[in-house]
């Protein structure tokens, strides 16, 4: 067996329309199918669906933090540090604290959605990660100001 590519994450919300405001209404994803009754929605970021949110209802309990499970998703949002200055603006703005990181290849905004599941946005500033794989084991501070 060899798998190809990563299909899609499906994260377990509280509440399906609060999750559609986050993802879509702050982040943008596009919604691309609903199966309300389950609380699935389906986005895409340009295969039929990359990501989905279902809904358990607003008694799910937060896992531990040492439990095992998805430690966080990250997003792609661009190629430059402008563009990364620019979410943490918005995301501030709205309210939402981020963490800013600096992974040598690449730079990123850690940020919880609605429910406590940990998302990155993150922009690629380097393609030495080809050359040199081991260059992504890095995160320290980034300053973005």
């Amino acid at each position: 067996m060899r798998i190809e590519s990563l299909g899609h994450v499906v994260l377990k919300v509280r509440d399906q329309a609060r999750a559609e405001a986050f993802y879509n209404g702050l982040l943008g994803l596009p919604i691309v199918a609903r199966m309300n009754d389950y609380g699935i929605t389906f986005f895409s970021l340009g295969n039929h669906h990359d990501f989905a949110v279902m809904a358990v209802g607003e008694q799910a309990q937060s896992p531990p933090g040492d439990a095992t499970g998805l430690l966080h998703v990250a997003f792609k949002i661009g190629e430059d540090l402008d563009t990364l200055r620019a979410a943490k603006q918005e995301l501030e703005a709205a309210g939402i604290e981020t963490v800013p990181r600096d992974h040598g290849v690449s730079q990123s905004l850690y940020l919880k959605d609605p429910d406590g599941n940990e998302i990155e946005l993150y922009v690629d500033t380097s393609d030495l990660w080809k050359q040199r794989p081991e260059v992504i084991a890095r995160s320290d501070p980034l300053e973005l100001n």
